[in-house]
């Protein structure tokens, strides 16, 4: 059976663990086992996954959680550095980590987008990792001919 993991910024808990239900729903449907780590916030998103990839463990890793946009520049720092961490990881193992950061302007926004009328950040990354596990799958190196 394939495990995922998934980490999670668990700032704003009630939009935490509406994304970690609906991910874990999306890999459990597929079939796969699921591991949950939380972290307080999305900057620590990055060094979570790290972690999650080098354990061997997971064929891909749902990284989550919300960033609401505040009086000052530190939202954009910390959307930024949270979207390139995950990023750097998933390029530098070849392990799928998704992006399921909610970058918002409010909690109604953040809302809508955890599983309310606009979108399910949590399903869609979970959907992004099986997407690219089986796109890697697919693209496995061919073994080269015995001699």
């Amino acid at each position: 059976m394939t495990s995922y993991a998934i980490v999670c910024a668990t700032f704003y808990r009630e939009l935490a663990d509406k994304l970690i239900a609906s991910a874990s729903a999306v890999f459990e449907s597929a079939g796969g086992t699921v591991d949950v780590f939380e972290v307080p916030g999305a900057y620590e998103l990055p060094m979570a996954a790290a972690y999650a990839v080098d354990s061997g463990r997971y064929a891909g890793v749902a990284c989550l959680g919300a960033v609401i946009r505040g009086e000052t520049t530190h939202y954009d720092y910390v959307c930024g550095e949270a979207a390139r961490g995950i990023m750097d990881v998933q390029l530098s193992t070849g392990v799928p980590c998704a992006f399921g950061v909610l970058t918002v302007e409010n909690m109604d926004q953040a809302l809508a987008r955890a599983g309310g009328d606009k979108r399910d950040q949590g399903a869609h990354a979970a959907h992004a990792v099986l997407a690219l596990v089986s796109l890697q799958a697919q693209l496995e190196p061919a073994e080269p001919p015995a001699s």
